[in-house]
């Protein structure tokens, strides 16, 4: 079984959408983004998300119609 990429637990940070194994919201990452950011610089400053994450969550969201 494929382990969850992204969590969203109303128990947790109040259901807001986060990486597995962190307390690091995708929005965030969104923001970071969508500011002209890399993905270096994201990392950077959340080093408990690993780019592998950052990278499946992107090729995932590129899929979606």
């Amino acid at each position: 079984m494929k382990k969850k990429l992204i969590i969203s637990d109303p128990e947790i940070m109040g259901g807001t959408p986060y990486f597995t194994g962190t307390r690091v919201p995708v929005q965030t990452l969104m923001d970071y983004l969508e500011a002209g950011d890399s993905i270096g610089e994201f990392l950077d400053g959340f080093p408990t998300v690993k780019r592998g994450q950052v990278i499946t969550l992107l090729e995932e969201a590129r899929t979606v119609n």
